[in-house]
């Protein structure tokens, strides 16, 4: 069946071209970096870190979409069911504690990213096509390939133990469904300048988020 809506064909389409050919062999048109000779280990601290800029930037997501001026637009992206914020802030307490970790103050990848979706939004909504750019690809990346690093982070520090931030309540592929139609939505009232805006983001996308990655693979 052929793909078609928005997010089927231009959004997630300019994400895949982003990826690597080991991400997606099919879709995928970044060359691989070549591999460290002795490939990082990460450490209970790297996580730590990675789950509190995590955290910083869901903050602002979470902060952004109920942002007055936004409304009514943003409101259908409110309690979602992809919230991260709570379940973060759970993890992070239980590896300070269980590992004796003092938990680190946010990073400049967390503290940059978030101040750049503050940023987009300060702009009213102009910048709803750009910030939905963002929330997609950073939301929905982590239902994806974030469970793949949440479970070879269990697997290395966790005694194979699967934190809170890899639950969610009720079916996730049913609460991604309702968001994604959300979007499509949205997406159908807007004119091609706005859709070529939100297609446009997905570098800066891409960027924020693999800042993040870069403390679990050493590349910081």
């Amino acid at each position: 069946v052929e793909a078609t809506g928005f997010i089927a064909t231009e959004l997630r389409g300019a994400a895949m071209k982003l990826h690597t050919r080991s991400q997606s062999p099919k879709e995928g048109k970044v060359e691989d970096k070549p591999k460290p000779p002795e490939p990082h280990t990460p450490t209970h601290l790297d996580y730590l870190k990675f789950l509190v800029d995590s955290q910083h930037v869901y903050t602002a997501m979470e902060e952004i979409v109920q942002m007055e001026d936004l409304q009514p637009e943003l409101s259908p992206f409110i309690n979602t069911g992809l919230e991260r914020v709570a379940r973060l802030e759970q993890d992070i307490d239980f590896i300070s504690s269980e590992y004796d970790v003092a938990r680190p103050a946010v990073g400049s990848f967390g503290t940059t990213y978030a101040e750049e979706l503050r940023n987009i939004a300060s702009g009213g909504k102009e910048g709803i096509p750009k910030f939905m750019c963002h929330y997609y690809n950073y939301y929905f990346a982590h239902t994806a390939g974030g469970r793949m690093i949440g479970k070879r982070m269990a697997f290395l520090l966790l005694e194979k133990k699967t934190l809170e931030f890899y639950k969610w309540d009720g079916d996730i592929n049913s609460v991604k469904e309702t968001v994604k139609g959300s979007i499509e939505d949205m997406a159908a009232g807007w004119s091609r300048e706005q859709k070529d805006s939100c297609v446009e983001g997905t570098m800066g996308a891409f960027k924020g988020g693999g800042g993040i990655n870069a403390y679990l693979s050493g590349a910081f």
